[in-house]
This record gives structure tokens, C-alpha cells and sequence, in this order.
């Protein structure tokens, strides 16, 4: 599908593995001994980083011996947390090849193979059996994704009955303007698929899903950005986000706290269920 290839393209590093291996080393880590936590400045691509993950696993209630989908799981952080954490085994699905290799490879160094594993696939076509998983998540992927209600179809069938599903993604919450590009999930228009919680709930609603809980997060993202710009005063460390954001990450980022800050958007938490 052209539409997934061109996302796909805006994520692809070129030298992803090798980039965030060689900014370990040379933050000072172990590269035989990586806690997941340490690589939580680069795999937690979604605003709030390692915490947004924290606060949105305590919305689910998740428990432990779960088998959980990660639908977009980019570099793995938060299936890793779900693991090592929350005593899960998660299965994470992603349309960047490059971003499955190198999951594995960090899983690897962290220990976790055996509770995680990642493979490529669409979010539209999720290649597991019905009823194939207790809870489905997914961090800053609707964006991404203009046919949210086959996706939510698609996670729907894929869930067992009562299972949960959590979103965490930028939504709209203002229909009198829009960002400006680029933004850290597109580089235009064409591959940006941003909709309010209204339309999300309806979607989900749709599906078949009981909506559960709702939270804007705006505040939260915007002092999120508040303090790493104090942090950084323009000089990022080795391991960050830049790494994924490539050459244009400080207009990506004015731009996301541009619209954060004007009411445009804002990160949001939908929890629903399955029936």
C-alpha cells in the first residue's frame, strides 16, 4: 500500500541499530548489560518518553502473565517495560523494517527475547488469529493511520472477549487550525491522519468497543518538553530522540510545542474494552 510505504520511508534511519548502538557506548553503557530502563531515551518515541508510558500501563491495569499486542511498537521501549515491568509477554507489530531489527536487537541486550518478540506487518491486515491476545495498545500510531476504523476492526478481532485496549496518541483538540509541518510523525500533510477523541470514541464505539476512561494529557506534554529543553539548553546527549528524528528534529519538536501550546493538539489516553 503506498500510503503505509511513505510512512514506513519517514520513519527509516538508514543506520538505526548501529546509531543507537555507538550512543550507548558512548553515553557509557554496558552493551553486554543493558537494563531496559537506559534505553528509554531512544525507544520511548512518543511525548513524555519513559513516564507517559508509566502513567498510561497504571490507566490499564494490566497484570501480569498477560499476552499483550503492541500495535506499532517502533523501537520497543514500552513492550519492554510491559515485560520487565508488568510481568507480560508482548507481541509487537511494526511497518518499519528497519525499527523490528533493531527492537530485537535491543531486546536481546536487555535480556527480554524471551518475553518479547516483533515482526513486520500493517495495523490493517494484523496477521494473528482471532482472540489471539488478552490487551492491544498503541503509542502516538493512529497519526499515522487514515482508516481507523478497519484498524480498530482489525484489533477488535484480534482481542479476546473483555480484553483490553489502551490508545495513547496525539488527537485534535481544536478544528481552527492545524500544526505545522514537519511534526516528529510526518513530514506533510499526506501521511498525518489527526482526529479529535470524538471521533476516535465514535470509531471504537463502532467497533464494538466500551469506552472506559479519557485523559488529555495536554499539560503534562507541554511541561514534558519544558523540562527537556531546560536539560538539553540546546546541546543534546549521545542517546535521544534525535537519533529518530534526524536532521529536522528541532523543527519537529517547535512545531509539536507550537500546537501544544495554541490548543491544536494535545497527546490523549482512550481505554476501552472489548466485549
Amino acid at each position: 500500500m503506498e500510503l503505509e510505504h511513505s510512512v514506513a520511508q519517514h520513519y527509516t534511519h538508514g543506520s538505526l541499530e548501529r546509531a543507537i548502538f555507538e550512543a550507548l557506548a558512548a553515553s557509557g553503557k554496558d552493551l553486554n548489560h543493558l537494563a531496559p530502563a537506559e534505553l528509554a531515551p531512544v525507544d520511548e518515541f512518543h511525548i513524555g518518553g519513559r513516564q507517559a508510558t508509566i502513567d498510561f500501563a497504571a490507566e490499564l491495569e494490566i497484570k501480569p502473565g498477560l499476552h499483550l499486542l503492541d500495535i506499532g511498537s517502533g523501537l520497543g521501549g514500552a513492550s519492554r517495560y510491559f515485560a520487565y515491568k508488568r510481568g507480560c509477554r508482548v507481541t509487537g507489530i511494526d511497518l518499519t523494517e528497519e525499527y523490528v531489527r533493531a527492537s530485537e536487537a535491543l531486546a536481546k541486550q536487555a535480556g527480554l527475547e524471551n518475553l518479547v518478540s516483533y515482526q513486520y506487518g500493517s495495523a490493517l491486515a494484523l496477521p494473528f488469529a482471532p482472540g489471539s491476545f488478552d490487551g492491544a495498545y498503541m503509542l502516538h500510531v493512529g497519526m499515522n493511520i487514515q482508516d481507523k476504523a478497519s484498524l480498530f476492526a482489525e484489533v477488535r478481532r484480534v482481542l479476546k472477549p473483555n480484553g483490553i485496549f489502551g490508545i495513547y496518541d496525539v488527537m485534535r483538540e481544536s478544528v481552527e487550525d492545524d500544526v505545522s509541518f514537519p511534526v516528529p510523525w510526518a513530514s506533510s500533510p499526506e501521511t498525518s491522519f489527526v482526529e479529535s477523541a470524538l471521533t476516535y470514541r465514535g470509531l471504537l464505539e463502532s467497533a464494538g468497543f466500551a469506552i472506559k476512561k479519557e485523559r488529555s494529557r495536554r499539560k503534562f506534554a507541554i511541561e514534558f518538553f519544558r523540562q527537556m529543553r531546560a536539560v538539553q539548553d540546546g546541546r543534546p546527549p549521545p542517546l535521544g530522540l534525535h537519533i529518530l528524528l534526524g536532521p529536522s528534529a528541532p523543527q519537529k519538536v517547535a512545531n509539536i510545542i507550537n500546537g501544544l501550546e495554541r490548543g491544536l493538539v494535545a497527546p490523549t489516553e482512550i481505554i476501552s474494552r472489548a466485549p
